[in-house]
């Protein structure tokens, strides 16, 4: 009987957790897969680079490994172009973000509460499938598609590494009120450190657009020196999405060697 209801215990358990799966969803959702891939000069996969404007100069992106790990690099010098995933998340189920990221250089002069210098070592974009856009705003969208910001989300929440602009503060984008700044770092004091950083995604949009978020269709990595015409280094670390945990605040950050 012993040798019977075994193996139909371990069936059973199989099953369940098949089901559990099934109904709960996988534990996390890996946007960013970086350090499962080999070194490359490539873009890294499921990635695309995207263009901003007219500006000739791109951030190179390759993937390096750095402290035992993948990971994407990112080297702009007057450069302003970026990596896109696209990719759906419905933050009810995946409300947390959690990334890593190491800045070797600041740009200069950057403010990106200032359409003039509005550069950034290190950026990650959450976009949004929303489609509630009045007449100005998709005039404005349409505009910044037409003359070469063909990835232009509707909406968006940027988190970044700012050079001097306070932490935790909510600011508009000074190309459009449908993008909004979060800067999550900023300045000297961890720069050439691995940072790992922690965000509720949903906590964050409702704090930001005073509503409940449509789904998440994209994540965007962006360095960008060319408003300043200076230059600036950063690593990007694999980007996840997780359901929350009880007890668990919106924004945890601690420092992170590697993975």
């Amino acid at each position: 009987m012993t040798t019977v209801r075994f193996p139909l215990l371990l069936l059973a358990g199989s099953l369940l957790s098949v089901l559990l799966v099934a109904v709960a969803g996988p534990p996390s959702l890996r946007i960013g897969d970086f350090s499962g891939q080999a070194p490359s000069n490539s873009v890294p996969d499921g990635w695309e680079q995207i263009r901003f404007g007219d500006n000739e100069s791109s951030t190179r992106y390759d993937l390096v490994r750095r402290d035992s790990a993948v990971v994407l690099r990112a080297r702009s010098s007057n450069g302003a172009s970026g990596l896109i995933t696209h990719q759906r998340v419905d933050l009810e189920q995946y409300p947390i973000l959690e990334w890593r990221w190491r800045v070797d250089r600041l740009s200069a002069g950057a403010d990106v509460t200032k359409e003039t210098r509005a550069d950034a070592a290190a950026r990650v974009y959450v976009t949004f499938d929303y489609d509630g856009l009045g007449l100005l705003d998709r005039i404005r969208l349409a505009l910044l598609r037409r003359v070469g910001y063909s990835d232009a989300p509707s909406r968006a929440l940027n988190y970044l590494w700012a050079r001097e602009n306070g932490q935790e503060r909510v600011v508009e984008s000074p190309y459009t009120d449908q993008i909004m700044i979060m800067p999550v770092r900023s300045g000297r004091g961890q720069t050439g450190e691995w940072v790992r950083e922690r965000r509720n995604v949903l906590a964050d949009y409702r704090r930001a657009f005073g509503e409940s978020p449509p789904a998440v269709n994209g994540v965007a990595i962006m360095t960008d020196t060319d408003n300043t015409a200076d230059s600036a280094r950063a690593f990007y670390g694999d980007i996840v999405f997780r359901p929350s945990e009880a007890g668990t605040d919106s924004v945890e950050r601690r420092p992170s060697g590697s993975e």
